[in-house]
């Protein structure tokens, strides 16, 4: 008996997923509340909402789900405190998560002048500047056609300031335009344009 419950606590551990979760509260902000979920095969949920019923799915690449993972080591799992004691304006309220089987731990802080800290909140700011992006994108496709263009070039500003992760999240959002003659003839070789950049880059 006893060792059916070992195997069954062994199994169990072995199957734990290691699951990192950000959350940012900042009233005034746009959006005021994120959530971003990050497993360790890469795959990423975005929410504006605990109770979110439209979550966006993203799929991170095993280069930017390695760093997110390097930097939660770094940071010994959030077992530490983070907030500095130096007194600033509220930048938000943000809080790390780590969550493996029973272990459990998480973090928050307002400002911190830990490096790598500050390092893992900016990641989890671009999963958030891509969700944004991506809402904007599909809503002009889908109900904007005139306004494609300047959401391609809102998307191509923050893809080479390095403001975005899950690039290719967004390729059939760009093959859709690039191949449809009912968008501008602009928008439609930007897309393209958009597209071939993200299938060459390693």
């Amino acid at each position: 008996m006893r060792t059916a419950i070992l195997l069954l606590l062994l199994t169990g551990a072995a199957a734990a997923e290691p699951l990192l979760i950000f959350t940012k509260e900042f009233k005034g902000s746009n959006p005021p509340y994120f959530e971003v979920h990050v497993t360790k095969d890469g795959k990423c949920v975005y929410k504006e909402a605990s109770d979110d019923e439209q979550p966006l799915d993203l799929q991170l690449s095993a280069g930017e789900t390695e760093v997110l993972f390097k930097l939660t080591e770094k940071l010994d799992r959030f077992q530490r405190p983070l907030e500095s004691k130096v007194k600033v304006a509220q930048m938000g309220q943000k809080t790390f998560r780590y969550e493996n089987g029973e272990a459990k731990h998480s973090v928050t802080f307002n400002f911190t002048e830990d490096a790598d800290a500050r390092l893992l909140a900016d990641w989890f700011e671009k999963v958030g500047s891509t969700a944004n992006i991506y809402v904007v994108l599909e809503r002009a496709v889908k109900f904007d056609k005139l306004g494609v263009n300047q959401a391609l070039l809102q998307f191509e500003a923050l893809k080479d300031k390095g403001r975005l992760v899950s690039l290719a999240t967004f390729l059939p959002l760009l093959d859709r335009v690039a191949k449809n003659d009912s968008f501008l003839n602009m928008a439609r070789s930007r897309a393209m344009q958009l597209a071939e950049a993200i299938r060459t880059t390693p």
